[in-house]
């Protein structure tokens, strides 16, 4: 039997002290290079971008239109060719026009006969919406489909939309031309007095602030928001421009806290009514009538949709 001596058994202790050390150290980094990787390898969900007045309106995002027989695309029903009611998809309106051109996704959630006020309650006055203020009136809602299917007021859809889709890149509000043609049909005076459209255009201020407070702060939607000016029916009448002029800057002076694009649809039209002496009608921008008492509806043509939808390209910000 062969002696081991002291000095080898020392040099082989030393050299299995190394050893075990060595493959510490070893299990060591591979331990801390497995919880790297399986760090790494952890997949975080992408956050949803946050949308603000500044953020562009990009092809392929979604537009919400709120509002009245304007932005609807309505059409009287003695136009040629007749209007074809129970086909929604048949009456365009500058929102259909802008989203062609922009490659956007359109909900148009407009009403005809809509009031500033039955925006935001079902229940409450409309000129021809939900109820009507015309003797013998049909209520649109009643006889015809609108662009979009809901239940209930313009305003609580358009809270529920927003809270369920984040693609909105642009909503859009055109209100109160039928706030004053109520007042025209349940007044002797036929809202001739100025204490009765001081008071029209006082509600109209204050629903369009309600309106928009909850969209910004129930809806939580912080994208851009254009208010759509009306146009005047005749610009060569004074009365007429001022009407409209003063719809207008209610809706805008009310608007004006929530962050807003204005879209001058008077401006736009106005332009073009020019070499016609300022006649809306004559300038072909208003729907032509097969009427012989009147010429033309109050509505636009699609000359007159086409120029809405023009003004409401250059407020806002696109990407």
């Amino acid at each position: 039997m062969k002696t081991v001596s002291a000095g080898t058994r020392g040099n082989a202790l030393r050299a299995l002290l190394v050893m075990i050390c060595a493959i510490g150290l070893l299990v060591a980094t591979s331990g801390s290079a497995v919880a790297t990787t399986k760090t790494k390898s952890k997949k975080h969900k992408p956050k949803t971008p946050t949308i603000t007045t500044h953020s562009p309106v990009t092809k392929g995002s979604t537009y919400l239109a709120l509002g009245d027989s304007v932005t609807f695309g309505y059409e009287e029903s003695t136009v040629v060719p007749a209007p074809n009611y129970q086909d929604p998809t048949s009456f365009i309106g500058y929102p259909e026009m802008l989203g062609s051109e922009l490659h956007l996704k359109v909900v148009n959630a407009a009403c005809p006969g809509e009031t500033s006020s039955s925006l935001i309650d079902a229940s409450a006055q409309s000129f021809a919406c939900e109820n009507t203020a015309v003797p013998g009136g049909q209520p649109y809602r009643k006889m015809a489909p609108l662009h979009i299917s809901y239940s209930g007021s313009q305003l609580a859809y358009a809270l529920t939309y927003l809270h369920k889709h984040k693609n909105v890149r642009l909503v859009s509000l055109m209100i109160g031309a039928n706030d004053y043609f109520v007042c025209q049909a349940t007044t002797a005076d036929h809202c001739a007095s100025l204490t009765e459209q001081a008071g029209v255009l006082a509600t109209l201020g204050k629903n369009v602030k309600t309106i928009l407070s909850a969209i910004r702060n129930q809806a939580h939607y912080g994208g851009q928001v254009a208010i759509v000016n009306y146009y005047s029916l005749d610009y060569s009448s004074p009365a007429q421009s001022t009407q409209s002029a003063a719809l207008n800057q209610a809706m805008d002076s009310a608007a004006a806290p929530f962050h807003v694009e204005v879209a001058d649809g008077f401006g736009e039209l106005q332009a073009a009514a020019a070499h016609s002496g300022g006649s809306t009608c004559n300038a072909g921008l208003l729907t032509q009538l097969v009427n012989a008492s009147t010429k033309c509806g109050v509505h636009p043509s699609y000359a007159g949709q086409a120029l809405l939808a023009q003004a409401l390209e250059k407020a806002i910000r696109l990407g």
